[in-house]
C-alpha cells in the first residue's frame, strides 16, 4: 500500500482515469458494431455517412485525451472509411 500522500493521490487519480478510458473505448466500440451493422444490413449512404461521421469524432476524442496513439486513430478510421466506400 501507498505510504506517501503523493502516491496515494496518484492511485486516486489512476483509478480516475482508468474509467475515463475504458467509458471512451466503450463509445468506440459501440460506434465500430453500428457501422458494422449498418454494412451488413445494406444501410444507404446517408445512413452510413452519420454513423460515419459520429466514428470519426469519438475517435478523435479517443486520440485528443491519450485512449488512443494518434497513428491508431488514423488507421482506424482509415480502415473503416475503406470498409464503407467497398459497400
Amino acid at each position: 500500500m501507498a505510504n506517501t500522500k503523493s502516491a496515494k493521490k496518484r492511485i486516486r487519480q489512476t483509478i480516475t482515469k482508468t474509467y475515463q478510458n475504458n467509458y471512451y473505448r466503450i463509445q468506440f466500440k459501440k460506434a465500430k458494431k453500428a457501422i458494422q451493422k449498418a454494412l451488413a444490413g445494406g444501410s444507404d449512404k446517408k445512413v452510413l455517412s452519420d454513423l460515419l461521421s459520429k466514428f470519426y469524432s469519438i475517435v478523435d476524442k479517443c486520440a485528443k485525451k491519450n485512449v488512443f496513439h494518434k497513428n491508431k486513430a488514423s488507421r482506424l478510421k482509415s480502415r473503416i472509411s475503406k470498409m464503407v466506400l467497398k459497400s
